[in-house]
């Protein structure tokens, strides 16, 4: 069975973003040809779930070509439909049932790239299998917090953590079934 992970980045207090989806905190950890695992964790993935706002905020920072390329399955949670374009589908749908439907077929794994409203709802219904949570040296005190309150318990093991000279720290999770 496919695995749903999830490879994020937060801040030290538990944010993804600052206030009105400012995500410059990133910015800090930047170093040339360093991609934090993120290409040996990608090369293992033919399914991305993301909302719409994450998936309107790359398309307007890097492009289209970020997601779609022709490569992977693209599936946007929205509240409002859209045509199918390339392989990126705008799903209106019960995010729960699909996530069980992609995991049921055969294939590379399932990447969520947030947002928060996303990765609250997978929680909820305890479908993240995978967790890779790169923390960000910076408190930055207010914002989009990573996890919500009110959502199951759920025991995690952990598979690795490490550190970079750039300060950011990258834990490894894996959902104790």
């Amino acid at each position: 069975m496919r695995k749903l992970s999830l490879f994020i980045a937060t801040s030290l207090d538990g944010y993804i973003a600052k206030p009105n989806d400012d995500l410059s905190f990133l910015k800090i950890v930047e170093k040339e040809k360093e991609d934090y695992g993120y290409s040996a964790f990608i090369a293992n993935i033919d399914t991305i779930i993301l909302g719409r706002k994450t998936y309107d905020y790359v398309l307007e920072k890097i492009g289209p070509s970020y997601y779609d390329n022709g490569q992977r399955d693209i599936f946007v949670i929205t509240r409002t439909g859209k045509p199918k374009t390339g392989r990126t589908t705008f799903y209106t749908g019960e995010l729960a049932k699909l996530v069980k439907q992609l995991k049921s077929e055969n294939g590379k794994n399932i990447y969520c790239d947030g947002g928060a409203e996303i990765i609250n709802e997978l929680l909820q219904h305890d479908l993240i299998d995978e967790f890779i949570i790169s923390v960000i040296p910076i408190l930055v005190g207010n914002g989009t917090r990573l996890f919500k309150d009110n959502r199951p318990e759920q025991l995690l093991e952990l598979l690795s953590a490490k550190t970079f000279d750039t300060g950011l720290t990258q834990l490894h999770y894996r959902r104790k079934k």
